[in-house]
């Protein structure tokens, strides 16, 4: 990196705590317990919040190759065109496994090189260099190059989720600068750039020759450079993958990765059947972002669980473009009603999912006790008061007249602990007397349409809607888009022609927060970037634009002699994230005895 310090900078940015899994650590509040393992290596269970962790400490001497993992997934992975497809935890199981990532987070949360050999940037974070790992070759031959990213690039600027994050890092030139050598070129400062490269749209290598000639094709039989090639793909019954020979990784010993013979993801959507399939040994692996299935899975015998809670967070938007979402009064005062630790338990997350008042949880180096004491509290006859100020209101937003009920669409996915979740909410709301709530519910690709709307504008026609916000990546990834102007109109106004986002789902436009979000990624000190990511969450207590329920818990659970999900290395032989989001990395990954 720079002199300035950016991978030092990116290493405190990212520091979460939380991450017990890998790094084995905790607080003095922790208490523990140990078993061993069929596989001869000593288990260790430690709770930290309501939320358990298993590190896995390995006895070196077991032979780990060979075998097959079997992992069902929450859902099938509509495509695997990293510039393409939207990528959400299923995708990420199987694409990581298929592609490398030219960044990657170790234990700590720093984005040190993975397929990149090494970084550096200028002094304004407007050009970054990187160097490419030598030696590497794709599923189909092809060597990795400059050019191949170069040749990346000329794709990922049309592609349907590539071209978002482009234009959101404001990436405008990439350069092969040597046969290794990739520059970069910002049309803006970006002191966390690095994390952009970490993730599916832009980070993932595929080779871009295949990619041109059949990219339809490219969905169902990908080509990267990862540690398991794709065998066959039956889509909605099961993916196999079976070892990649010329892999270019190695474990910390210099054993050539991945250490499985067989990789086989297979969707299974209803919450029980996926749990009842690990126990009953059908698969022998299985992820979860349900709190309820992780309380299912505390109960049952012979499995090992891997629980994480970063900083996904749980609750809801308002499409404050519409009425009467566009008035504070009705977004603070339906939120005033509603009860969060009955929706957390609705949700079956109670004991487990903490609270949230923020993007961020209370373990990460970005939480704010100021914005937790900001965030307006359960008070239901004050929430009530203010919906009733905007109900008697004769210039009211929504041109109904003064003391007619407020009309709310809520809706969320037709997922049962999700419905109960939103049956809460609604009959808070309508116990008012003030609101008459329209509760729906769509498939999850139509949830997401209704919120994302279609171009120029991106209003989308949601009204009270159900979300997940924010990662455990740096910020800047999350916030920036989802803080930009949402339409022409509203740049235009703003003075800033040219920047739309289509991830502004709430469609909300404060100048003051969007200002902040572009501050935060023209510095690389910490303490500023603290009080200017504060500075935007105190905005959205304020102005309310979301809602939260809890963060997110979410679960890998496999069979009790399966290991390395917790344990697994970078390049440099630091130890990685771990399992952040159910997103498994499999080339560490062995069966024990």
């Amino acid at each position: 990196m720079n002199k300035r310090g950016v991978a030092r900078l990116i290493a405190l940015l990212l520091a979460f705590a939380m991450i017990a899994a890998a790094c084995g650590g905790g607080s003095s509040e922790e208490g523990s317990d140990t078993t061993t393992d069929a596989g001869g290596s000593e288990e260790t269970t430690t709770t930290e919040g309501n939320t358990e962790v298993t590190e896995a400490v390995v006895d070196e001497t077991v032979d780990k190759y060979g075998g097959t993992l079997t992992m069902a997934l929450e859902a099938e992975a509509t495509g695997l065109r990293p510039w393409e497809d939207t990528c959400s935890a299923p995708c990420y199981n199987m694409a990581i496994s298929v592609f490398d990532k030219l960044f990657e987070q170790d234990v700590d949360g720093l984005y040190q090189p993975y397929l990149a050999d090494s970084v550096s940037s200028n002094e304004d974070f407007t050009s970054w260099v990187i160097t490419l790992r030598p030696d590497v070759v794709f599923h189909n031959g092809e060597p990795l190059t400059a050019q191949t990213i170069v040749d990346m690039w000329a794709i990922q600027q049309t592609g349907a989720t590539s071209a978002g994050v482009l234009g959101s890092a404001k990436v405008e030139n990439v350069e092969a600068t040597g046969d290794l050598e990739v520059t970069y070129t910002l049309g803006q400062p970006h002191s966390a750039f690095p994390s952009f490269l970490s993730r599916a749209p832009i980070g993932m290598v595929f080779e871009p020759g295949a990619a041109a000639a059949d990219p339809d094709g490219f969905s169902t039989a990908p080509v990267g450079t990862g540690p398991f090639v794709i065998q066959s793909r039956d889509l909605d019954n099961e993916t196999v993958m079976v070892r990649n020979e010329n892999y270019w990784g190695v474990d910390p010993e210099g054993n050539q990765l991945p250490y499985l013979d067989e990789l086989i993801f297979r969707p299974i959507p209803d919450e029980g059947t996926r749990l009842d399939a690990l126990v009953s040994g059908t698969v022998n692996g299985m992820h979860t972002l349900r709190q309820g299935t992780i309380r299912d899975a505390r109960d049952a015998d012979g499995i090992a669980r891997l629980e994480f809670q970063g900083n996904n967070v749980g609750g809801g938007m308002f499409n404050v473009a519409l009425a009467p979402y566009d008035d504070v009064r009705v977004r603070k005062g339906l939120v005033m009603m509603n009860a969060q630790d009955q929706v957390i338990a609705a949700l079956g997350g109670e004991g487990i999912s903490d609270p949230g008042t923020q993007w961020f949880s209370p373990d990460s180096p970005w939480y704010s006790q100021k914005v937790a004491d900001a965030w307006p509290k359960f008070d239901f006859e004050g929430g009530k008061a203010l919906l009733q100020e905007y109900v008697d209101d004769p210039a009211r937003s929504d041109g109904k007249a003064a003391g007619e009920q407020i009309d709310v669409e809520l809706s969320c996915p037709p997922d049962p602990t999700l419905i109960a979740a939103m049956q809460v909410i609604e009959q808070a709301w309508t116990a008012s007397g003030l609101v008459n709530v329209n509760l729906t519910n769509f498939d999850q690709q139509t949830h997401i349409n209704n919120a994302l709307g279609a171009p120029p504008d991106f209003i989308g026609t949601h009204g009270a809607h159900c979300w997940r916000f924010s990662s455990d990546s740096d910020p800047s990834v999350d916030l920036n888009p989802a803080l930009a102007p949402y339409s022409p109109a509203v740049a235009e106004a703003a003075g800033l022609d040219g920047i739309v986002s289509p991830l502004n789902f709430a469609n909300w436009f404060d100048p003051e927060a969007f200002g902040a979000a572009v501050a935060a990624i023209r510095t690389d000190d910490f303490n500023e970037r603290f009080a200017l990511y504060e500075s935007i969450m105190l905005r959205i207590a304020e102005e309310v634009p979301i809602w939260y329920s809890g963060h997110t818990a979410t679960m890998i659970a496999t069979a009790d002699n399966v290991n390395g999900f917790n344990g697994w290395h970078l390049p440099s032989g630091d130890l990685g994230i771990g399992f952040p989001a159910a997103e498994g990395r499999y080339h560490e990954v062995w069966i024990g005895e």
